[in-house]
C-alpha cells in the first residue's frame, strides 16, 4: 500500500510541475489553473495507464502492433486529455477562480492540442517500451540499478502452458502463435496487482521474478498463480469460442541468491545468473513428472504465510538434475 501510495503521490507532484511551467512558459499566468488541470490530466491518463479507467480498452489496444497501439493510444489520452481540461474549468468554477469565461478557458487552442498529442505521443512511445521488456525491467535499465552486477534474493516463478506441442499441431503456427500470445496476455494484471515483474518469455513459458520481501508479502507469489487462473477462467466461455479449448499450465515457484546484471551492447537486457534460476527450471521440469500443476519449494514455503484455502501436500526429497544433493517440494492447490 505505501508503494502504491508513493507512487500517486509522485505522479501528482509531476503533473503539478508539469501544469505550472506550461503556465509559465505560455506566459498566461494561471499558475493554479496549471497545477489543476496537471493533477486532473494526471489522474485520468494514469488511471487508464493502471487500468483503473477503462480497463477492457486498454487491454484491447496492447494486443495491437506497435504502430496501431500508438495511434489508438494517442487518440485516446487526447480525449482524456481535453475531459481533462473541461474537468478543471468546473473544479475552478466551483471555487470561484474562473477569470475567464468557462468555454474560453477549458477549449484546447491549437497550441494546447499540439502540444498535448506531442506529450501523449511521448507517453505512448515510454509505455510500449515499458510494455515491451517490462515496467520494472524498463525502470532499472534507465537509472542503470545493474549496470554493476548486484546479488540479491529473489522469488521465481515459472508458468508453462500444458500440452503446447499438441495445440500448436492442431492450431497450426500462426494460431498457436496467436493462442499463445493470448495466454501470455492474461498474465499482465495478475504479476501487476501483485506487485511482479514479467521478466522473459522463453519457447512457451514466462518468467516472473520478485525481490524476496515484495514477493514474501501476503504470500504474492503464491496468490499470483491464483489470479490467473481466475483470470482464464473468468474468460473461459471467450476461448473456446475463439480457440476451442481454455489453457492449462504449470507453476514453479523457487527462491534464493542471484547475480542480477545489465549485458548487452545493442540490445540491452537485465539477466539472472546462479543455481537459484536452474534449480526452478527443474522444478517445473518435476512438476511434468508428477503431474503436479503447481510445484513450490520448501526453501520458500519456510519463509512465506500461505494464504487462507491454500492446500499444501509435502512430496518429499527429489533430485533434479544440475543440483547437488535433493530438493524437498510441496504441491500446492
Amino acid at each position: 500500500m505505501n508503494r502504491w501510495i508513493s507512487f500517486w503521490i509522485l505522479s501528482f507532484v509531476v503533473g503539478i510541475v508539469a501544469g505550472v511551467t506550461y503556465s509559465y512558459l505560455f506566459g498566461n499566468d494561471m499558475p493554479f489553473l496549471g497545477a489543476v488541470v496537471g493533477v486532473t490530466t494526471t489522474a485520468l491518463l494514469l488511471g487508464f495507464d493502471r487500468q483503473l479507467l477503462l480497463p477492457r480498452l486498454q487491454q484491447r489496444i496492447k494486443r495491437f502492433s506497435a504502430p496501431v497501439y500508438g495511434l489508438a493510444s494517442v487518440a485516446v489520452m487526447v480525449v482524456l486529455i481535453v475531459i481533462a481540461n473541461v474537468l478543471s474549468g468546473l473544479i475552478l468554477m466551483a471555487l470561484g477562480q474562473l477569470d475567464h469565461g468557462f468555454w474560453e478557458t477549458v477549449i484546447p487552442t491549437p497550441r494546447v492540442l499540439s502540444y498535448s498529442l506531442l506529450v501523449a505521443a511521448i507517453m505512448s512511445f515510454l509505455l510500449r517500451m515499458r510494455d515491451l521488456i517490462g515496467g520494472e525491467m524498463f525502470f532499472n535499465l534507465l537509472i542503470g540499478r545493474y549496470h554493476r552486477p548486484v546479488q540479491e534474493e529473489r522469488i521465481f516463478l515459472f508458468i508453462d502452458l500444458v500440452g503446447s506441442t499438441t495445440i500448436a499441431e492442431r492450431m497450426g503456427d500462426m494460431g498457436y502463435q496467436e493462442f499463445l500470445g493470448r495466454f501470455f496476455a492474461s498474465l499482465a494484471e495478475p504479476v501487476r496487482s501483485c506487485q511482479g515483474s514479467l521478466d522473459d518469455y522463453i519457447g512457451d513459458m514466462a518468467m516472473i521474478t520478485w525481490p524476496l520481501a515484495r514477493g514474501l508479502r501476503d504470500a504474492r507469489c503464491l496468490r499470483c498463480v491464483a489470479l490467473v487462473r481466475q483470470e482464464i477462467e473468468r474468460d473461459a466461455e471467450s476461448w473456446q469460442s475463439r480457440f476451442g479449448q481454455v489453457p492449462d499450465f504449470r507453476a514453479a515457484l523457487h527462491c534464493g541468491p542471484v547475480v542480477t546484471a545489465e549485458i548487452g551492447v545493442e540490445k540491452h537486457k537485465i539477466t539472472y545468473l546462479g543455481d537459484t534460476v536452474n534449480t526452478t527450471a527443474r522444478l517445473e521440469e518435476l512438476g511434468k513428472v508428477l503431474k503436479e500443476r503447481m510445484l513450490v519449494s520448501t526453501d520458500l514455503l519456510q519463509r512465506l504465510s500461505p494464504p487462507a484455502g491454500a492446500r499444501i501436500r509435502d512430496l518429499g526429497s527429489h533430485a533434479v538434475r544440475g543440483r547437488e544433493g535433493v530438493l524437498q517440494v510441496a504441491a500446492v492447490d
